[in-house]
């Protein structure tokens, strides 16, 4: 029994890695540096938090396999760029344009800031006001007073 357990672990530890290692031939390092540049800027579409030279999932691969072939092909940065965009839309760019249909992308931070900031103040305000002491009135007061010379003479 445990020479089975011995030798079915061996081969679960010698089992081959399934990473595959991408190797890019360039003709010049302007073409290494642009593919360099393009794969760090252009957004997994998968992992989201990831660009594509980070990134291990099959459409980062194939995207690296692209804008690879679009480096080699003579392509500008303008090129790829519009590519990828005009195929998977502005979300493929780490820093989207200005634009109406990104805009929430820009201010939707600076709004949810906004908003805490706000909720924030109402609620230390109304803390403050159910902790303070409340203002009494003249009439108030002379009756608190009757009562507590009533309370001592009583007592």
């Amino acid at each position: 029994m445990i020479r089975l357990i011995s030798v079915l672990m061996a081969l679960f530890l010698l089992m081959p890695v399934q990473a595959a290692i991408e190797t890019h031939e360039f003709d010049t390092p302007e073409k290494e540096a642009l593919f360099r540049k393009m794969t760090e800027e252009l957004r997994c579409l998968v992992c989201q938090n990831q660009n594509l030279a980070d990134s291990n999932a099959e459409l980062a691969q194939d995207l690296r396999e692209k804008t690879y072939e679009m480096v080699k092909a003579g392509k500008s940065e303008d090129e790829i760029i519009e590519y990828m965009v005009a195929r998977y839309g502005d979300f493929v760019l780490y820093r989207p344009p200005v634009k109406s249909s990104t805009l929430f992308l820009w201010i939707g931070p600076l709004l949810f800031l906004a908003i805490a900031i706000i909720v924030a103040t109402r609620f230390v305000r109304s803390r403050q006001s159910a902790t303070a002491d409340p203002e009494l009135s003249d009439e108030q007061l002379r009756v608190a007073r009757e009562l507590l010379k009533k309370e001592n003479h009583s007592s």
